[in-house]
Parts: structure tokens; C-alpha cells; sequence
């Protein structure tokens, strides 16, 4: 495996080096952490803002014994190498689909994508249609009506501008892994410990910046999503919209069932519950993940018997 050179905010850390899962390909021009596992047909995780390959790891082990399961980190984020450009909506469309071509897999590809990775996967199956298998988007984004507010060069010069000076203050390393730590807590129900590869993305300026720019472009990725369907229709694939519960009763919860019900409605999808869950579906409920994406068949028959 040809290894990125050892840099200290390069894609590979290098004390790390000789023990990275996964390896390294070159999409885009960018070089990406991959991991890829099991056999089967093909199924894509890609998490929320600025999430790493390591989040899906409860799920990639349910999945594994029955699908090829592709894990991967977006540029600047877990260990992959920066973007030379802040991320736009048809650009992480078209790089889920020039990372299968980096892998060889021709043939179509279930999606999951989490929170903000819901706009990518639903961009790839409308813009790929024919490499889209499936969707089982995690409690997805939503924005129903986005309004961006500046000019996206503006917002992005500002959030860039942000992040520098920041990591010019030191700040990455010393407060990355434990506000990294402290939104994982918020966004889930139950006690997860730290992941041992955590330490090593969040307190670099490299996954800082990435975070600040997905941040950033955020609502005009929801726009850009909004404008795209009308002349891209979804093609005729499975689609689940699995929407966390964290058990409370409050309007705010309520209507966000409400919101991904209506999505599922949309795509013209089965809508799910994933319960009792935060944000991080993955993380709290792995195997309501798992059974979502073998269950896109409309049937039970692949659905292995220890999954709840």
C-alpha cells in the first residue's frame, strides 16, 4: 500500500501509521481513508458532520457478514486529506460514486448517509441512478425551505478564517478530542466510551477546518438539494427514513418524527423508529441501522435472526 507522507496534519498521523485500518485512495485528487469489510452486495456508511469511519463500527459488525460494507472519511475529516475546495452538495454526490470507481464496484450501491450525509446519498440517487441500489437515510437532515443568508464565498472565507485562527491559538489539540467527546454525549441516549482513534483526528487543525467548512456550507448543501429535485427525480430504489426517538414527549421530538415522516413520504420510502435514540442512531441503536438496510427489500429473509 503506497502510505501519504508523514505530516503532522497530513491525512495519516504518524505515530499511527503502521496500524491505520482500512487504506488510502486517491478520489478526486484527494486522497481518502477507506475501510472496506464483509461480503455481499455493496452498502456505503457515511455519517453526519464531521463524523469519522470509526462511528459506524457497531454497525459495520452487524453488517458485515452480509453485505460488503464501505466505510469512508470525507475530505479532511477521520484521516482523509483535505479538499482543495469547501464541500458543495453534486460534489459529495459524484465523490460516493468516483469512491466506487476507486474500489472497482461498477454495480449499484446501497447508501446510508447520516444527518447531513442524508442530502449526499439522496443527491447520488438522483444523480447516479443508475449505481443506486437502496437509500437508509439515519436521521437525516431536513430543511424544507433553506434561505442562505450571505453569499457562500463569504460564509465560507469567514469559517475558514475561523477555523485558522483557532488552530494558530492551539485550540484543536487542546479542546478537539473533549468537545468531540461532550457532542457525542449530547446526541445520545446512552453511555458509549471513547474511541481509542478519537484523540488522533480531533485535535488536528485539518479536522477542525473540515468541520467549520461542512458547518458552513450546510445550508447551502440543503438549497442546492431543494433545487436538484425537480429536474432529477428519485429512481425506483428501496428507501427507508429511520428517524431517532429519544423516548420524550416534548413538541421539539414530536415534530421532528413528524418532519422525517413526511421526507419518507417524499421519496416515496418506508419510514422507521429507531428508539430509544439520540442523534447518533449508530451509536445508541446499531442494529435498528442494520435491520433498516437488510430490510430494503420490503422482506425479512435477510435479516439475520439476533438482530432485534
Amino acid at each position: 500500500m503506497n502510505r501519504p507522507r508523514r505530516r503532522s496534519e497530513g491525512p495519516l498521523p504518524a505515530p499511527q501509521a503502521r496500524s491505520v485500518p482500512g487504506r488510502f485512495l486517491r478520489v478526486d485528487g484527494v486522497p481518502l481513508h477507506v475501510l472496506t469489510e464483509g461480503s455481499g452486495p455493496l452498502c456505503v456508511l457515511s455519517g453526519g458532520l464531521g463524523m469519522a469511519w470509526f462511528d459506524w463500527d457497531a454497525v459495520a459488525a452487524l453488517l458485515a457478514p452480509y453485505r460488503t460494507v464501505v466505510r469512508f472519511d470525507r475530505p479532511g475529516l477521520g484521516l482523509s486529506a483535505p479538499a482543495p475546495a469547501p464541500p458543495t452538495l453534486a460534489a459529495e454526490a459524484d465523490r460516493i460514486a468516483g469512491l466506487l470507481d476507486a474500489l472497482g464496484h461498477p454495480g449499484p450501491a446501497t447508501v446510508v448517509g447520516h444527518s447531513l450525509a442524508g442530502f449526499h446519498a439522496e443527491a447520488f440517487a438522483r444523480l447516479h441512478p443508475g449505481r443506486c441500489a437502496g437509500l437508509v437515510l439515519v436521521d437525516g437532515s431536513i430543511e424544507e425551505e433553506p434561505r442562505p443568508r450571505l453569499p457562500r464565498a463569504v460564509r465560507t472565507a469567514w469559517a475558514g478564517g475561523l477555523a485558522d485562527a483557532l488552530s494558530a491559538a492551539g485550540v484543536p489539540r487542546a479542546l478537539g478530542p473533549a468537545t468531540r467527546r461532550l457532542i457525542g454525549r449530547a446526541s445520545t441516549v446512552g453511555s458509549h466510551p471513547p474511541h481509542p482513534w478519537e484523540r488522533v483526528g480531533y485535535r488536528t487543525s485539518r479536522v477542525l477546518r473540515a468541520c467549520a467548512l461542512e458547518n458552513a456550507t450546510y445550508p447551502y448543501q440543503a438549497a442546492e438539494l431543494v433545487a436538484l429535485r425537480p429536474g432529477h427525480p428519485m429512481p425506483d430504489v428501496p428507501v427507508t427514513v429511520l428517524a431517532a426517538y429519544d423516548g420524550s414527549e416534548t413538541a421539539r421530538q414530536l415534530r421532528w418524527l413528524e418532519r422525517q415522516r413526511a421526507l419518507a413520504v417524499q421519496l416515496g420510502g418506508h419510514f422507521a423508529v429507531a428508539a430509544p435514540a439520540g442523534h447518533l442512531v449508530m451509536a445508541d441503536v446499531p442494529a435498528s441501522v442494520a435491520r433498516a438496510v437488510l430490510n430494503l427489500s420490503g422482506t425479512d429473509r435477510d435479516v439475520p435472526a439476533p438482530l432485534p
